[in-house]
């Protein structure tokens, strides 16, 4: 990710952050780090899966910074809970744990990011703008490499997968996964984003799946970029 810190608009409200860490002292790390960046707010933490979604209940943030491991309900359960209950949360993984599985299951239950402890300031500040910003940071080849690393072969696509979707829904599944925006899928195929936009939300409902993340590991995972 480039180091430069983009800025948020004046106008806009500063984004929402909860920290979710068992480690007292890296909840108050990245609450200091953040204490002074224009644009985010830290409006709570959380020591464990539990405590999480009571606070997104109540605090409402846009983005939670949640750690892999934690005491009981660990980080990846807590981001697959906290998705289904509050869809329009984002959430970013931040763990010391560079794990090709972990990172794919981040995907499965629809991270918007997957960032390492050891990233600078920029970089983590960045990748919360982004998230804040409805983008993903897990693109086509994040999740090619992950895949790699574990030595897994796409599973075939679902014999029925042609009744599922369309033909146009499948070009736009693939362009979804090459981290394509539904304003670039309308220019590459020659409809509106809200045509587009339609064709992604039928998408979703079709693959039982939450959110775009998601279904783009679920197209590596069928081999449909290859």
């Amino acid at each position: 990710m480039p180091g430069a810190t983009p800025l948020a608009p004046a106008c806009s409200p500063p984004l929402r952050v909860l920290i979710v860490d068992d480690h007292d002292l890296a909840r108050a790390g990245l609450r200091a780090l953040l204490a002074t960046e224009p644009g985010i707010s830290v409006v709570g933490e959380a020591g464990d899966g539990a405590q999480a979604l009571e606070a997104c209940h109540s605090q409402r943030p846009d983005v939670v910074l949640l750690d892999v491991r934690m005491p009981g309900m660990d980080g990846l359960t807590t981001a697959r809970a906290l998705k289904l209950a509050h869809p329009r949360i984002q959430v970013l993984i931040v763990t010391l744990h560079a794990n090709p599985e972990y990172m794919l299951e981040a995907f499965r239950v629809g991270a918007a990011g997957y960032v390492l402890k050891h990233a600078s300031r920029g970089e983590l500040v960045e990748a919360i703008h982004r998230a804040g910003r409805g983008e993903r940071l897990l693109t086509q080849a994040l999740l090619i490499q992950t895949l790699q690393q574990l030595g897994t072969i796409p599973a075939p696509a679902p014999a029925d997968l042609a009744d599922r979707l369309t033909p146009r829904e499948l070009e736009v599944l693939r362009l979804l996964a090459q981290g394509r925006t539904n304003r670039q899928i309308g220019q590459c195929l020659g409809i509106s984003p809200g045509t587009a936009k339609n064709h992604v939300e039928r998408i979703l409902t079709k693959l039982g799946v939450s959110d775009r993340t998601q279904a783009a590991a679920r197209a590596v995972e069928w081999g449909l970029l290859r």
